[in-house]
């Protein structure tokens, strides 16, 4: 079994490559990140992660289209740009939620016939307003689809239930046995990210992602499979502000590097 770590390029103010080199020397394997859509700026992107020795997990967030039928054929062109690249792995923010289960079926049949022709794996994230979006649909899904496997963001279902999912266990265990990925990020019943992880206040939600992503990685040690984490505290609005100012009450950067050195002491020291 191995783990790699990813940091979100999400929130970041700095030139890229001044980023990149921040990334490598926290300790990183890599970035997780969508891609300019114009050929240069791809290619230098990409130019930058290669010089830096950083893997890319590529990330589709832009399920825009209200329409079904326009959002796959979107989907479909997007996901093609994010293969070309060739990454490690995709990260899809797949369908909506109010999109019926034959239409977000369809969105799921074609990201595995093009995982499968280009031999890149890519995973869905459990996300609020996507087809995954909660436990008891989330569910369902994996019953009718054996191979659907998922990036497990969880603090979403975490705000949907308003819970921490003490009555979801079924549905819980299910997504866990699918995980591929995950995003650290810690949840609430209020809120998808809490304002800071290492306030003793948020210490019961961090105990229970902890124990969800423990039982991840426990199956994948066992498999001997991969596990890639991506760190994915966010920027405002997800991070709490101070009115009027906008400003951030805590540091996205130190959280997420605070949740790297973490997560790799607890799986990777043992």
């Amino acid at each position: 079994m191995s783990i790699k770590f990813y940091a979100p390029l999400w929130g970041n103010t700095l030139p890229f490559k001044e980023f990149c080199k921040k990334v490598k020397e926290a300790g990183y394997d890599g970035v997780e990140m969508d891609l300019p859509l114009e050929e240069k700026e791809k290619g230098e992107v990409l130019n930058r992660l290669r010089e830096f020795d950083l893997e890319l997990i590529a990330q589709y967030y832009q399920s825009f289209e209200a329409d079904p039928s326009a959002n796959l054929t979107a989907y479909n062109g997007y996901l093609e740009h994010l293969l070309a690249a060739r990454p490690v792995a995709v990260n899809c923010q797949t369908g909506k939620d109010y999109f019926n289960f034959n239409e977000n079926q369809a969105h799921f049949s074609l990201a595995q016939k093009l995982s499968a022709s280009s031999g890149i794996p890519i995973t869905h994230e459990t996300h609020r307003g996507k087809c995954l979006y909660s436990a008891p649909v989330a569910s369902m899904y994996f019953q009718q689809i054996p191979d659907l496997r998922i990036c497990l963001d969880i603090s979403h279902w975490c705000n949907v239930h308003e819970s921490l999912l003490e009555d979801q266990k079924g549905a819980v265990d299910l997504a866990l046995s699918r995980t591929d990925h995950i995003h650290s990020r810690v949840g609430f019943a209020e809120g998808p990210q809490v304002s800071d992880p290492r306030a003793p206040e948020w210490s019961d939600a961090l105990q229970a992602h902890l124990g969800w992503w423990d039982r991840v990685v426990q199956r994948h040690r066992k498999q001997g499979s991969l596990l890639r984490i991506t760190t994915e505290f966010g920027p405002f609005p997800y991070m709490p502000s101070l009115p009027h100012t906008q400003m951030p009450i805590s540091n996205q950067w130190d959280i997420n590097v605070y949740m790297l050195d973490l997560l790799k002491n607890r799986y990777l020291n043992k």
